[in-house]
């Protein structure tokens, strides 16, 4: 079984803000793929489905970014999830909009929903890292990652959801290459020009 983590803040308020790419990805995912409703649980909404053979859960925890780690840590006791078996999908700010990156342990950045998840459960997680860009200069950060995408982010943001979430079996694929690189090469083919 894999868990699929979205980090993101609760609240129509903040839908739409860059710091809920996470959420905005895994919703992406859970529809895509027709998993289950979600339900209340873990602190969080949890949704169910499978990828062949794979037990997929979908965590969105509901406890607001920077205790994440709380409902992450719950959920993956209770199913006995491995670290190297969940997948959290949050926005970086280092990376420019529109890009994704994988890797799998490491610092958090300043990132409060990793660094609380780090609290909690350690650093051997994988990360989907999706860029937001940065504003310029650190007074800006806040506005930045809590203001709402612009309308002309929609040129990219839609397509790179719908990657994602086209991508996301490969996370699944214990053969071959790595899962991460797999993932980031069927992210790259679907984004290319003219593939439609």
């Amino acid at each position: 079984m894999l868990l699929f983590v979205g980090l993101g803040n609760p609240g129509s308020k903040y839908k739409n803000n860059r710091h809920n790419i996470g959420f905005m990805a895994v919703d992406e995912i859970v529809h895509r793929h027709n998993f289950s409703a979600p339900k209340a649980q873990f602190q969080g909404l949890v949704s169910e489905g499978r990828f062949g053979s794979e037990k997929i859960r979908v965590l969105k925890p509901q406890t607001f970014m920077n205790l994440s780690g709380q409902s992450v840590s719950e959920a993956a006791r209770f199913y006995k999830i491995a670290p190297e078996d969940i997948f959290v999908f949050y926005d970086e700010l280092d990376i420019p909009e529109a890009k994704i990156k994988f890797k799998t342990g490491g610092g958090n950045a300043g990132h409060n929903g990793l660094r609380s998840i780090d609290q909690h459960m350690g650093k051997d997680y994988h990360r989907i890292r999706m860029g937001i860009g940065h504003p310029g200069h650190k007074d800006r950060v806040t506005g930045h990652v809590l203001g709402n995408f612009a309308k002309s982010d929609d040129q990219w943001l839609g397509p790179l959801l719908d990657a994602v979430a086209y991508a996301a079996p490969k996370l699944a694929d214990r053969t071959g290459e790595t899962r991460g690189a797999g993932f980031l090469n069927e992210i790259g083919l679907q984004l290319k020009p003219n593939n439609n």
